[in-house]
């Protein structure tokens, strides 16, 4: 009995070589493997919060929001935020903007006054050195004393008539100057509004394409959730997302000892995890031909895979969990022939 063991162990061990071996011819070229994977749209819109310019726009707080799986048409209302602190602001920079056109308009008017005046001053300067001129010319004809009184008027004159010249000079600078002073007020005054009704604007977002509603998952008061109406988001926040549900695509990460097993152009069948009855036709469209380091090693490495689906179902939504069932007996095939 002792020596029939070594004989029955060496035949249990071939037996289990033999099963192995047909094991394996079962999982040679031919055999199919199934990989898993997300579906996603193919045509897709991020709404995101709007970004405001300038200052004095408040808290930004959703009054209107489409619900989730609403099918809505290019250009409907998606999401409206609380903007009566923007159309304030609007108002009042308008006001301004009015206020210093102006004040601009009565500072030109009494400039015109003002330049009226001195030119009217510097023509009777202009005058009196004429005059002054015509009394020097009989100098010769008149007392000693008269013909130094004249001379003296003469250069006192152009002495008026050149200070004028200047002092005039000087003031329409200024007055350029402060005419500057309020144009620029009033064009900073005028970008201010246009800012403050282009933020209002923002407050309104209508959907860039026509498909279904889906809301993001967001962080909010120490858990994941979705936007609801009335609750203040923060600028840049993702809150939305419209799908175009006509044509939809899996993608999945295909682990470097099986991408030899895979080729673009490959036939697949496509189970939704959700609704295991239904099955889809795919196709391989993209494969990446550079690996990325997995996450549970750096010496492993994935290849991103994206699969279309043929037609259209109401129950292909994003995110949904999908196996894709593969026959990989054309690529090993090739392996073999190289």
């Amino acid at each position: 009995m002792i020596q029939a063991m070594p004989k029955f162990v060496l035949v249990c061990a071939a037996m289990l070589a033999g099963l192995a071996a047909v094991s394996s011819a079962q999982q040679a070229p031919g055999s199919a493997f199934r990989l898993h994977g997300t579906v996603e749209p193919i045509r897709s819109r991020i709404v995101t919060v709007p970004r405001l310019t300038g200052t004095g726009n408040g808290p930004i707080v959703i009054v209107h929001l489409t619900k989730p799986g609403t099918f809505v048409r290019s250009g409907d209302l998606l999401i409206e935020f609380d903007r009566a602190a923007q159309i304030k602001t609007a108002h009042d920079r308008e006001a301004e903007y009015r206020d210093f056109i102006e004040q601009i308009n009565k500072k030109r008017a009494d400039q015109t006054t003002v330049r009226a005046k001195d030119e009217t001053d510097l023509v009777e300067a202009k005058n009196a050195v004429r005059t002054a001129e015509l009394d020097l010319l009989d100098k010769e004809l008149v007392a000693p004393i008269v013909a130094e009184r004249n001379s003296l008027a003469l250069e006192e004159a152009r002495a008026k008539l050149t200070q004028l010249g200047h002092t005039f000079d000087l003031k329409r600078r200024s007055e350029a100057a402060d005419l500057r002073i309020l144009e620029i007020q009033r064009d900073r005054a005028l970008n201010a509004w246009k800012h403050s009704e282009g933020n209002a604007d923002k407050m309104r977002i209508i959907a860039p394409l026509s498909g279904l509603v889906v809301l993001k998952t967001i962080w909010k008061q120490g858990s994941m959730g979705e936007v609801q109406e009335g609750e203040e988001v923060r600028p840049g926040q993702p809150i939305m997302e419209v799908v175009d549900p006509s044509a939809m695509r899996v993608r999945t990460r295909v682990n470097q000892a099986d991408v030899t097993r895979v080729r673009v152009g490959q036939a697949a069948r496509i189970t939704l995890d959700s609704f295991p009855s239904r099955q889809f036709i795919g196709r391989l469209e993209q494969l990446s031909p550079i690996g990325a380091t997995s996450g549970m090693s750096d010496n492993v490495r994935t290849f991103l895979a994206v699969f279309s689906i043929e037609g259209n179902d109401p129950h292909l939504l994003p995110d949904l969990a999908a196996a894709i069932d593969l026959d990989d007996s054309t690529p090993r095939e090739r392996v073999v022939r190289k």
